[in-house]
């Protein structure tokens, strides 16, 4: 049996951050947070890496990873643009945006033939993450249940905007019951958290268990991303800011009735880089982290 993939969703635009994130460095010797991603997925038994990237910014994107990864870790790249999958469907001819996590994902056609897990490049999932990813990789995953890393929620918000959460309902086994995308989430001035729809505030707990698109596959995942692609685009192809969300998919897989979701809670310390005002307390944990020995000074 083949050692599970990692795949990197790095081609985001970054219009909230306002540069290209990926590929700034938050270590003490410029490593970026998917360094540390990375870092613990070798640690964990990983084989390869696949980073899904825009064309454009592949060139320096390649010359800051393919040095240090060389002989540590498998690499490969799938570049993420507006027209693919799309032809033959009618949509907006001046979108910008790009379809999203799921599309990205499908981006990997041909490219991911394994189990694999799914993580954004610009979040922070913990060691001990990835270490349950690779046991479920290698002893649970199938094409009939996948899973879902599950944080709390009171510990993935932002203090400068909202945030965007996949919310999960899981049953007393921890299967996915539902998931939703929920956009517009925030601390409100009585200091709870809601999610905010067509300027309606609703509430959620704190312990509510959320997706971080931290998953993992099997790699027949991918094709129902196509396929669920096909219905989105009809439905909203034309629409100029829609998306296509991975765990919108989750959730369809469970509705079609293909198999189940299981959604393994961690205790695992996450942080992100959303909004430019969150790079020094990225920062500040990271210095911290490796001053606790979990990582090495010189992470390369």
């Amino acid at each position: 049996m083949s050692a599970p993939t990692l795949v990197i969703l790095a081609a985001g635009m970054a219009s909230r951050y306002g540069s290209m994130k990926q590929t700034e460095g938050f270590g003490p010797h410029g490593e970026t947070i998917m360094d540390y991603s990375i870092y613990d997925a070798i640690r964990a038994g990983f084989g390869k890496v696949v980073f899904i990237i825009r064309a454009d910014f592949a060139t320096a994107f390649k010359e800051s990873f393919e040095p240090k990864l060389e002989g540590k870790i498998k690499t490969d790249y799938v570049y993420q643009s507006l027209d693919k999958f799309t032809e033959g469907f009618d949509v907006a001819a001046d979108r910008v945006k790009p379809w999203g996590t799921a599309h990205a994902l499908l981006c990997t056609k041909g490219v991911v033939n394994e189990p694999f897990a799914v993580i954004n490049a610009d979040d922070y999932y913990g060691k001990e993450a990835f270490e349950q990813a690779y046991q479920f990789l290698t002893h649970e995953c199938d094409e009939k249940t996948y899973s879902i890393l599950g944080y709390e929620l009171s510990n993935t918000l932002s203090d400068n905007g909202t945030v965007s959460r996949g919310v999960c309902s899981i049953n007393e086994n921890n299967f996915l019951t539902q998931i939703n995308e929920r956009t517009k989430i925030y601390r409100n001035n009585t200091g709870q958290i809601v999610f905010e729809e067509e300027g309606v505030e609703s509430p959620l707990q704190e312990d509510t268990r959320v997706s971080m698109n931290f998953m993992c596959f099997a790699p027949g995942f991918i094709s129902l991303c196509e396929s669920e692609f096909s219905a989105f685009l009809i439905k909203q192809g034309k629409e100029l800011k829609s998306e296509f969300y991975i765990p919108y998919v989750a959730g369809r897989f469970k509705e079609l009735g293909l198999g189940q979701v299981k959604v393994i809670p961690t205790h695992a310390k996450w942080f992100g880089v959303t909004y430019k005002e969150d790079a020094p307390g990225v920062k500040a944990s990271i210095d911290q982290l490796v001053n606790d020995n979990v990582y090495p000074n010189k992470l390369w």
